[in-house]
C-alpha cells in the first residue's frame, strides 16, 4: 500500500508556488496578497490561521491577519470586507470559520467579491465550478484532488464514491471528479447500504465526521482512499477511515493527521496566486 504523504506533497507544491511568486514579482513588480479575518479566540482557528500565515510568508506572499473579538458587530466585519474588496494590494480574502452565532455566515461569504474569494464558497464560484467554468475551488477538495492525481494521473472511467455531501467538500469534490470523467456517487446519512456503495469504488473520499466509519471490508483491492475526517477520540485524533483495517486492502491511503490537512493550506496559497494572476489580465 502507498501511504499518501500530504506533508511531502504540500512541501513540493509550496516550492512550485514560491518560484511562481518570484516570477510574478519580476513580471509585475508586486506579489499576491492574502488577508485573513479571524473573529474570536477559538484555539483550532488560531492555530489554523497561524499556519496559513507562516505558509504564506514562506512562499513570498504578502500576508495580513485582521483579528476581532467574538463580540464584534456583523456590520463592522462586512465593512472591512468591503474595504478589502476595493484594495488592489489584496488578491485574496478569507474569513476563518466558524463564526460567532450573531454573524450571518452566508452574508459574510457573499460580501467577498468572487474574484477574491480564495475559499471558493461564494455562490458564483460554486456555480462556475459546477458548470465547468473558471473559478476558485474550495481548498480541501482541491487538495484531495491533487493527492489523487499523484497516485493515478488518468481517472477517466473510474468509479468514485464520496462519503458526505457537504458544501465544503462533498459537492465540490464531485464536480472535480466529474471533470476527470469519473462516475461519481455521493453518499450520506440516508444512503441505504453504504458498505455496498464503497465496495464498488476505485476512489473513496470520506468527509463525514464519523470516527473510523469506513472499514477494511468496505474497500476492494486497488482503491485509492482519501480520508478528510479529523475526529477527537479517547485514542487521539482519528479520521473517518479505519486506518489499520483499510491499509490492508487499499492501493493508497492518506493518514490522519498528515494527509489532507497540509494540502488544504498549500491550496489556499495556490488559490491566492490564481486570483492575483486573473486580476492582472
Amino acid at each position: 500500500m502507498i501511504l499518501i504523504d500530504g506533508k511531502k506533497a504540500a512541501a513540493e507544491l509550496r516550492e512550485e508556488l514560491k518560484k511562481e511568486v518570484t516570477d510574478l514579482k519580476t513580471k509585475y513588480n508586486k506579489v499576491p496578497g492574502l488577508t485573513v479575518i479571524l473573529i474570536g479566540d477559538m484555539t483550532p482557528s488560531q492555530i489554523y490561521v497561524r499556519n496559513k500565515e507562516k505558509s504564506a510568508n514562506e512562499v513570498g506572499l504578502k500576508s495580513e491577519v485582521i483579528k476581532y473579538p467574538d463580540t464584534v458587530e456583523e456590520e463592522i466585519v462586512l465593512k472591512k470586507i468591503e474595504e478589502l474588496n476595493n484594495d488592489d494590494s489584496v488578491s485574496g480574502i478569507l474569513v476563518q470559520l466558524p463564526l460567532p452565532k450573531h454573524i450571518d455566515k452566508q452574508k459574510v461569504i457573499e460580501k467577498i467579491i468572487p474574484s477574491k474569494d480564495v475559499d471558493g464558497f461564494h455562490p458564483m464560484n460554486v456555480g462556475n465550478l459546477s458548470s465547468g467554468y473558471e473559478s476558485s475551488i474550495p481548498c480541501t477538495p482541491l487538495g484531495c484532488y491533487l493527492l489523487i492525481k499523484k497516485i493515478e494521473s488518468n481517472l477517466s472511467g473510474k468509479k468514485a464514491v464520496i462519503v458526505g455531501r457537504s458544501n465544503l467538500n462533498g459537492k465540490p469534490m464531485t464536480q472535480l471528479l466529474l471533470k476527470e470523467n469519473c462516475t461519481v456517487t455521493i453518499t450520506h446519512s440516508k444512503t441505504k447500504d453504504l458498505k455496498a456503495e464503497c465496495l464498488e469504488a476505485d476512489i473513496i473520499v470520506a468527509a463525514v465526521g464519523i470516527p473510523e466509519l469506513v472499514k477494511g471490508d468496505w474497500v476492494k483491492k486497488d482503491t485509492i482512499v482519501i480520508d478528510v475526517g479529523i475526529n477527537k477520540t479517547d485514542n487521539g485524533i482519528v479520521g473517518d477511515v479505519d486506518f489499520d483495517e483499510v491499509s490492508k486492502n487499499a492501493k493508497a491511503l492518506t493518514p490522519v493527521p498528515g494527509g489532507v490537512g497540509p494540502m488544504t493550506i498549500a491550496c489556499l496559497l495556490k488559490n491566492t496566486i490564481e486570483c492575483f494572476k486573473r486580476s492582472q489580465i
